[in-house]
């Protein structure tokens, strides 16, 4: 699921940097080609056409990357942790052996 979901992220950054490649920031780009404001797809139109598809392509690539943190986070909780499994696996060693903790022997009092 997680490779599905960065191939996805791919194809929309690709998407992504050419609509913001296609804009221009004055206003000109893919809408100064359409002079004649009659037409169907006019200056106006393709601007906010091109505005739009920047808009929802950034909208799916947050999702797609909200997406794809939270497949990796399950992907993760779903494996073994490796730090638990080496410390479990360490548990056969024996810690220090402490000498059992005897009475000190008692000195006679001098009077």
């Amino acid at each position: 699921m997680y490779t599905f979901i960065v191939i996805l992220i791919l194809i929309v950054c690709v998407l992504l940097a050419l609509v913001v490649l296609v804009q221009n920031s004055k206003g000109g780009g893919l809408a100064a080609n359409f002079a004649a404001p009659t037409q169907v797809l006019g200056a106006r139109q393709s601007a906010d056409f091109i505005e739009k598809a920047t808009w929802w392509l950034a909208g799916i690539l947050v999702f797609l990357c909200l997406a794809a943190t939270v497949s990796i986070s399950s992907l993760h909780s779903a494996s073994a942790d490796p730090m638990k499994t080496e410390v479990t696996n360490m548990g056969d060693l024996s810690p220090v052996q402490q000498q059992p903790a005897t009475a000190p022997a008692a000195t006679p009092v001098a009077e």
